[in-house]
């Protein structure tokens, strides 16, 4: 079949197989063409390993550290007449580029929130690794089934308080304009951090500690991102700040626990990237498009490997000095903090209309790297070719 992009609202609906073997591919060059990281990344879990920054963490793990990798994904596999979501393709071009390479590497597919996928992965350490290093905790989904309650929680994205009016850009029309977001109730609020806070990580610290597979010297980082205060009414201060704090409050806890073992549990504070989340984020889609124009404009813009490979070299890299902040983090947001780029984003960001959105923003940029999470807009790919969605694997 011959594979083209289907949006449909903030999601793409296939994916190109060859495209998403590209994307690792050029991911890899990228790490491969910078300095080793040396330090104790002999074996690395990634919960989250299928795309954006837990795939870039993966492959910076084996290709930067010649780590052994062991990856956590959910994804939908292929039918001869659908493809399969963009994650079960990129997974298999990893594993094969890492065995190519002698590197050890293993995904395992189902439900990361789960007891049963913790017990599942904790077999596969003791069999095959023995104890792990680092775990890269890079879980994104809109939903929790609670593996104690057995509840299905939602995520809400939305404000505390009271409505916010706001300005925002529609990505497919390229319009800009302004919504009203209506707050969200205390049972939202609790159903956000439920879903997107620390409980999960520290289920997983707490399971892999208990099962004895933590080696001393353990680390373990989450993700997050704060941004500025454009975007603070519908992120940081909202029903994702909560969930966000909820991470900060678990990275405490543990490092607490993780003393007995010389370990470290630290969130790690991230640029604004294109993500299919950050494209569902009121408000992000134009802050992201503004900055990435100014970024580019002064030469301090990263794509996702770019961000990542600096986060290993600079923070995670044996001797390597942190940037912390008062609560704790690890700050990597710092080039897009940097006051020169942020006071020209908030010049820009009253006067930026639909009519001059090309001049003040980079939405094309915004729209590539989206379709790029699918495979779609490589160098090199054939996208008229016909493609086996099914890789020649029996499903």
């Amino acid at each position: 079949m011959i594979i083209k992009p289907k949006i449909r609202g903030f999601i793409c609906t296939t994916a190109h197989p060859a495209g998403l073997a590209a994307s690792v591919d050029e991911q890899i060059r990228y790490v491969e063409s910078q300095p080793a990281v040396e330090g104790n990344f002999r074996n690395v879990l990634v919960i989250g390993a299928s795309g954006g920054y837990g795939l870039a963490s993966r492959i910076t793990a084996a290709f930067g550290a010649g780590a052994a990798t062991l990856g956590v994904s959910f994804e939908k596999p292929p039918t001869e007449k659908k493809t399969a979501t963009q994650g079960w393709y990129a997974n298999i071009a990893f594993e094969e580029a890492a065995r190519k390479a002698g590197l050890y590497a293993k995904t395992l597919d189902g439900d990361a929130f789960s007891d049963e996928m913790k017990t599942e992965v904790i077999e596969t350490i003791k069999a095959d690794l023995g104890s792990i290093d680092l775990l890269v905790y890079s879980l994104a989904s809109p939903v929790r089934p609670h593996p104690k309650t057995g509840e299905l929680h939602r995520s809400v994205i939305k404000p505390l308080g009271e409505a916010v009016h706001i300005k925002t850009l529609n990505v497919d029309k390229g319009e800009v304009h302004e919504v009203d977001l209506e707050p969200a109730t205390e049972e939202e609020t609790a159903n956000t951090v439920a879903v997107m806070g620390g409980e999960d990580w520290e289920f997983w610290v707490d399971a892999l500690s208990g099962a004895g597979v933590l080696a001393e010297g353990f680390r373990t980082v989450a993700f997050t991102y704060i941004g500025t205060e454009l975007t603070w009414p519908i992120y940081w201060e909202g029903t994702l700040g909560k969930a966000k704090e909820d991470l900060d409050r678990a990275a405490a806890g543990m490092r607490k626990r993780l003393a007995g073992i010389s370990g470290d549990a630290r969130v790690a504070t991230l640029k604004a990237i294109v993500s299919q989340a950050s494209s569902a984020i009121p408000v992000v889609p134009l802050y992201a498009s503004l900055l990435f124009k100014v970024m580019k404009e002064a030469g301090t813009h990263e794509n996702i490997i770019q961000h990542i490979y600096r986060l290993f070299a600079s923070q995670l890299a044996a001797g390597a000095t942190m940037n912390l902040d008062e609560a704790g983090r690890i700050r990597v947001d710092d080039w897009e903090l940097a006051p020169e780029i942020q006071d020209e984003v908030r010049r820009r960001w009253p006067l930026v209309t639909t009519e001059n959105l090309n001049e003040l923003a980079d939405l094309e940029g915004f729209r590539e790297d989206f379709l790029k999470i699918f495979g779609f807009g490589f160098d090199g790919v054939d996208y008229e070719a016909d493609q086996d969605p099914t890789l020649g694997r029996s499903i």
